[in-house]
């Protein structure tokens, strides 16, 4: 019992508890504010347009304002957290972030509580940016996963992560619709979603403030001198990085998942509204459903690095996952009933294996001492193209959503093609392995 104790313990002080507890609660509360978004945009009316479609634009707008308030905010905050992070402080990109998840789930809850006005929830995404939002948090999350792990299996622990982070949404998802539609004559639909979605954010901040082991890394440790892709000794490639930076592969992969970044961001930030009109209609449990289904490529694609990584490189993983992406994606261009929805969904099921690959790829380009600014650098390059593809995507789909409403899917399938050409240039300048002929007698 004392050694199971001990073992329980240990597992507490990691990084994943917090990750599972934060995600389940994000998941209930997306789906919370997708619903809620919905009902109080369903009466909202602009000249030479039907309801529907006033309802799909008014809905969209917010959406449009909200996701660029949390790309905009969040810039400075987490360059600060970042260079603490990498100064020692590696608790701080985590667990400030966590408040500002707990504060912006307490504030929807108090608008569907007490019905304050929709726009309250702006004023709860400045605050959850200034904390440091996603922006911060994740690239923390991931700066922990690489001290814990050599280069060798550093793209196998950061999926495992995902794996995590992805089987936590599917539980959650599952759950949110169903609980959303709990009401009472005291409590209305809704309230208890929110309440445990603030709960379980609260249990992860503490976990994070009491609980959470950080492993440190000494500076006088050696540095790797291996490169990109090439096949070193497992004991030459501990945590730490290489002594110096590879900076055209750098750029290239910064290039390739800006433009993959865009791709998804820009079909995501409009999947949410385009399920909601005819001829799909969801409602909350079906929002729920959906959302699982999303957070199942989590699942396949640990699953499916799991598989390829035996026969393939890195490189080869990305083109894997994108080409899944850019398949099932253009199909979705073409969705009009919920099954043909679940077939595009499953047509992407490696599409979230490029994203934590690359940045497995660049963890590997500089010393351990710089995780923290690279991973957050990238996490910043990628809220500038959600500067542009929120906007860009949000009045495409509106300028089209008489004629051909799956037209930003088809273009966010492009865009991830594109994507495809400067990973293909990384795999091109790798080292290849070089064999010595023996003579004989």
């Amino acid at each position: 019992m004392p050694r199971l104790c001990n073992t329980a313990f240990a597992l507490l002080r990691q990084i994943e508890p917090i990750i599972v507890l934060e995600q389940l609660g994000s998941t209930l509360f997306d789906t919370a504010l997708q619903v809620v978004v919905k009902d109080r945009c369903a009466n909202a009316t602009y000249p030479d347009l039907s309801r529907e479609d006033s309802q799909q634009k008014a809905m969209t707008d917010f959406f449009m304002t909200y996701n660029l308030i949390i790309s905009l905010v969040p810039i400075i905050p987490a360059l600060i957290l970042a260079r603490l992070s990498d100064r020692g402080w590696r608790k701080a990109p985590i667990v400030l972030p966590l408040i500002g998840y707990l504060v912006s789930r307490a504030l929807l809850l108090l608008v569907v509580s007490f019905r304050f006005p929709l726009e309250v929830m702006f004023g709860a995404a400045v605050l959850f940016g200034l904390s440091g939002g996603f922006c911060a948090y994740w690239p923390g999350v991931m700066t922990l996963a690489s001290l814990g792990s050599t280069a060798t299996d550093r793209s196998k622990v950061m999926m495992r992560v995902e794996l995590l982070y992805g089987a936590a949404g599917v539980v959650g998802s599952l759950v949110s619709g169903h609980l959303f539609m709990l009401y009472t004559a005291s409590v209305g639909n809704g309230i208890v979603l929110l309440f445990v979605s603030t709960l379980l954010h609260l249990l992860s901040l503490i976990f994070s403030v009491v609980l959470l082991q950080v492993k440190q890394v000494s500076d006088k440790e050696p540095k790797d001198t291996c490169h990109l892709l090439s096949h070193c000794s497992n004991d030459a490639q501990g945590a730490e990085g290489p002594a110096g930076i590879n900076l055209v592969n750098v750029v290239l992969l910064f290039v390739a998942a800006v433009l993959y970044d865009f791709a998804v961001g820009g079909a995501i930030e409009i999947l949410g509204a385009f399920v909601m009109k005819e001829p799909l209609s969801w409602n909350a449990t079906q929002v729920g459903y959906g959302n699982a289904a999303g957070c199942m490529i989590f699942l396949t694609s640990f699953i499916g690095v799991i598989v390829f990584r035996r026969c393939a490189s890195d490189v080869t993983l990305i083109l894997i996952g994108m080409l899944s992406f850019a398949s099932g994606i253009y199909f979705m261009s073409f969705v009009t009933k919920t099954y043909l929805f679940y077939l595009a969904r499953a047509l992407t099921l490696f599409g979230l294996i490029p994203m934590p690959t690359i940045r497995s790829l660049l963890s590997q380009q500089v010393p351990a001492s710089s995780y923290g600014t690279i991973l957050t650098s990238l996490q910043l390059a990628l809220k500038f193209a959600g500067l542009a593809y929120i906007p860009a995507f949000t009045k495409i789909y509106q300028a089209t959503l008489h004629w051909f409403p799956g037209f930003v899917f088809t273009l966010s399938s492009i865009f991830t093609v594109l994507g495809m050409i400067p990973i293909s240039i990384v795999g091109c300048r790798s080292p290849r392995r070089r064999y010595m002929r023996i003579q004989g007698d």
